[in-house]
C-alpha cells in the first residue's frame, strides 16, 4: 500500500516557487465518514454516503434557493496533499503521467471538485451524496452543476460566438 506522501518510483517533485496570496476565504467545511486520505473514494459516487458540507456565517444566506437544484458542483481544498509533484505513478507500476493529465488530489493547487446530488438542506448544513474528500476538508465554493443551470443575467454578445 502507498503511503500518504511518500515519492513512487518515476514520479518527480520540484521545489515551486513560493506562494502568494489569491484571497481565497473558506467559506464551510465538509463533512465526510472518512478519517484518511488512505480511506477516501477515488471518485465520489452518486449512492454514495450522505455527508455534509456546513456553511460558515457570514455566507449561510448564499444559500437562498439552493435547494431548487439536484446536483451541485462543489470546490474543495484538498489541504492534506502534496503540492510538488509534476510527473505521478498512480498505479505504482515505474510509469508515470503528467499531474495535469492525472485527477490526483496531488496538485501545485489543490483544488478538488465534485458533482454531488443535493439530498436535501437543514439550515445551513447541505447533505450530499458523491463526496471524495476526508472529513474537515475545507469549502471554496459551491455552484450550481452547469448542466442544469440556465443564465439569469440578460444574453450578452459572447454568448453566440461560436468558433
Amino acid at each position: 500500500m502507498v503511503r500518504e506522501n511518500e515519492i513512487r518510483p518515476s514520479e518527480v517533485a520540484v521545489d515551486p516557487p513560493p506562494a502568494t496570496d489569491a484571497g481565497l476565504v473558506f467559506i464551510g467545511v465538509i463533512r465526510t465518514p472518512w478519517g484518511s486520505r488512505l480511506l477516501t473514494p477515488r471518485q465520489g459516487r452518486a449512492d454514495g454516503p450522505v455527508c455534509r458540507i456546513e456553511i460558515f456565517d457570514p455566507w449561510r444566506e448564499a444559500l437562498q434557493g439552493v435547494e431548487a437544484f439536484e446536483r451541485l458542483e462543489v470546490l474543495y481544498w484538498l489541504h492534506l496533499s502534496r503540492r510538488d509533484l509534476v510527473r505521478q505513478s498512480p498505479a505504482s507500476d515505474g510509469t508515470s503521467r503528467g499531474t495535469f493529465a492525472l485527477r490526483s488530489p496531488v496538485r501545485p493547487n489543490p483544488i478538488g471538485t465534485a458533482i454531488v446530488t443535493l439530498a436535501g438542506v437543514e439550515g445551513s448544513t447541505l447533505l450530499v451524496r458523491g463526496m471524495d474528500c476526508v472529513d474537515g476538508t475545507p469549502l471554496l465554493d459551491l455552484k450550481p452543476d452547469r448542466a442544469l443551470f440556465k443564465p439569469i443575467a440578460p444574453p450578452q454578445p459572447g454568448d453566440f460566438e461560436v468558433g
